[in-house]
Formats: structure tokens, C-alpha cells, sequence
């Protein structure tokens, strides 16, 4: 399932009244706002530019590289056509930009078919994600939430999520993967909209 203004009440209601926190924390945050972006190559893409560095350094290299490719804009035809030299002067680690090239050479060739790929289920999907160079299980379960508006995605791995369990659920220590999917079974099958809720607790927190 994909996100709808129909899932999104029957998420809230669910988890309103099957966690007495997670009704304290939607109340507190508000409406869901969580839009899935549409341009799927470029979500990948930008996954990758992004590990391990600033969001400020990432916007940087991400408008280099959209500069350097108008006035076409950039797909995976487009990064093709680049070579790790051209890569490294737009900002882009030779590491990384392996993997850009790897992806782009995924979908070019179709072993990697982006225009289908919501037709398939969620284990499929990280299958063929984790297949190309630098995705890995996270950036393939954010690609879930924010592309694809898929459900029920708990990242229990990702450290936002796990940071705002332990705060909102005052445990002592930042909880394990298994303590988030013990937490988190309540949730079921909307764990996408929790997992929002979460990161926004989080946010909240930044702007006090």
C-alpha cells in the first residue's frame, strides 16, 4: 500500500489508540505532511551524494552536478555520460561516484527498472536496490518512505528513529533492533507514519 489521505486517517487512528504515546506524540506534532517525491533516479542518486556528509555540502555538489547538466537535467542517461574525472571535479568522492555510475549504468541497461519498480513488494524492491553499489538496506527503506509512500517501513537501523525512541520512550539506552521492532508492533502496518512522527519529535526538539 501507498500513502492516501484515507491510510493516513485509519494510520492515526490505529495508532492513537494502540500506543498511548505515539496519540501523545501525534497530537503534539500535527498533521502528517510527508509528500513521496517522484523522480526516483534522482532520489537514489542524491542518497548516494548524500552518505556521510553535511546537508549543506550535499546541496552543494547536488546543484554542481544539476548546473553542469542543463539545460537537459539529470537522469541516469545523463550520469552515463559522465566519467569519475568529471564526477570529481563537480565534487563527487571516486567512491561515490563509482556507485552514481554503477546506478546509472543499473538503470540504463533495465536490470534496474525505476518506472515499474512500485509495482513490486517491498522485500522485492530493497532485493534490487541493494544490488547496485552504495545502496544499502537504509538508503533502500528510505527510498520506501520517500519515493514510494510505502506504509508499513520501519527503518529499525536508522539512528533518528532509534534516538527518538529512546527519548519519547524514556529508556535508558538508545534501544537495539530489536527493542524498535518490539516497540514498534503496535504500529503494524503503518510503521512509515510512526517512523514520520518520530523524526519530527526530533525536530521539534532542534527548534527549541
Amino acid at each position: 500500500m501507498s500513502i492516501s489521505a484515507q491510510h493516513i486517517r485509519a494510520a492515526q487512528t490505529q495508532l492513537k489508540k494502540c500506543d498511548p504515546r505515539m496519540r501523545e506524540i501525534i497530537r503534539a506534532v500535527g498533521p502528517f505532511t510527508l509528500r513521496p517525491k517522484r523522480h526516483h533516479f534522482q532520489t537514489l542518486a542524491s542518497s548516494i551524494i548524500s552518505q556521510q556528509i553535511s546537508t549543506a555540502a550535499a546541496q552543494t555538489i547536488l546543484t554542481r552536478l544539476q548546473d553542469h547538466l542543463q539545460p537537459h537535467g539529470w537522469d541516469a542517461t545523463a550520469i552515463a555520460g559522465l566519467d569519475l574525472d568529471s564526477l570529481r571535479t563537480l565534487g563527487v568522492s571516486r567512491q561515490k561516484g563509482t556507485y552514481l555510475l554503477d546506478l546509472a549504468e543499473h538503470v540504463s541497461s533495465g536490470r534496474l527498472d525505476l518506472k515499474t519498480v512500485a509495482r513490486k513488494s517491498d522485500e522485492a524492491i530493497v532485493e534490487a536496490l541493494t544490488a547496485v553499489k552504495g545502496i544499502g538496506i537504509w538508503t533502500a527503506q528510505m527510498f520506501l518512505i520517500f519515493s514510494l509512500g510505502r506504509l508499513d517501513v520501519l527503518p529499525v537501523g536508522d539512528f533518528g528513529i532509534r534516538k527518538a525512541i529512546q527519548l519519547q520512550y524514556d529508556l535508558d539506552d538508545l534501544p537495539a533492533p530489536a527493542k524498535v521492532t518490539e516497540i514498534a508492533q503496535p504500529w503494524r502496518p503503518y510503521a512509515t507514519v510512526a517512523s514520520w512522527y518520530l523524526w519530527r519529535t526530533l525536530d521539534k526538539q532542534s527548534e527549541k
